[in-house]
């Protein structure tokens, strides 16, 4: 298994794939869930897919539902807070706690 560099309650922005962004129109949302078996993160408002449900008791009348499908890992890049910018993660020691920062501003994230 891989060691991911982003978690949940990250944002992120869609860097490659169908939902890539483009320089007139940024795709970013937040992560909700984080598969590390498959690498896949499902992400607020990206990647929607229409599923049609069937009748039931919860919802009677049935019909198309709009949901967040997962995304691979490897076309999400993580935006710094401070800048907004699209950057990498490393992590360091400060005291006697792991922190994850950003290689581009050097703040924690």
């Amino acid at each position: 298994m891989i060691k991911l560099k982003i978690k949940s309650g990250d944002i992120v922005r869609v860097i490659a794939g169908d939902h890539k962004s483009t320089p007139t129109k940024v795709v970013e949302g937040k992560v909700l869930r984080v598969d590390r078996e498959k690498n896949k993160a499902i992400v607020e408002g990206v990647n929607m897919v229409s599923k049609h449900t069937k009748p039931s008791a919860k919802s009677p009348q049935g019909g198309i539902v709009k949901k967040e499908a997962p995304i691979h890992i490897s076309n999400l890049s993580l935006i710094d807070s401070k800048s907004k910018e699209a950057t990498k993660t490393g992590v360091r020691v400060e005291g006697d706690k792991k922190v994850r920062f950003s290689k581009k501003s050097n703040q924690v994230l």
